[in-house]
């Protein structure tokens, strides 16, 4: 129901200004996890075509992923659309690709989140945060 509100109101501004659309594709997804294949439920597909210069245009639509990680749009344009993935719990994601002929299956891995680095834990350990001895210390005297 949501999916085809979201689609009327990106077809309808087009149809109203009288513009041909041109051929259009059908976009199906598939969102799993890199580490061991899974799909993952309740994903945002969010998808915007890419204009002039890679600038993405204003609109979109946001899909969401089912039980199985599938997802899919009908009437996509031809051209250049940029696909962002985002899922609570793993890093967000995104794409270019070219829509060049009816149908395109994608298929999306996200990957856990990495750690982040703080000035607070210890890193006596790492190789590049230990001083370097100074240019005199190799010198006899």
């Amino acid at each position: 129901m949501i999916l085809i509100a979201l689609v009327s109101l990106m077809v309808a501004p087009r149809a109203r200004a009288g513009k041909d659309t041109g051929p259009s594709a059908v976009l199906n997804f598939v969102v799993v996890r890199d580490y061991n294949g899974k799909p993952v439920r309740n994903a945002a597909v969010v998808v915007h075509s890419v204009g002039k210069n890679d600038k993405q245009e204003r609109g979109g639509i946001e899909l969401k992923t089912d039980a199985d990680g599938k997802c899919s749009f009908e009437g996509a344009p031809y051209g250049k659309l940029r696909v962002q993935v985002l899922a609570t719990g793993f890093q967000t994601t995104g794409e270019d690709f070219d829509v060049e002929q009816p149908t395109l299956d994608v298929t999306i891995k996200l990957k856990r989140p990495g750690g982040q680095y703080s000035i607070y834990d210890d890193h006596s350990g790492d190789k590049e945060n230990k001083p370097a001895p100074p240019p005199d210390a190799a010198k006899p005297q």
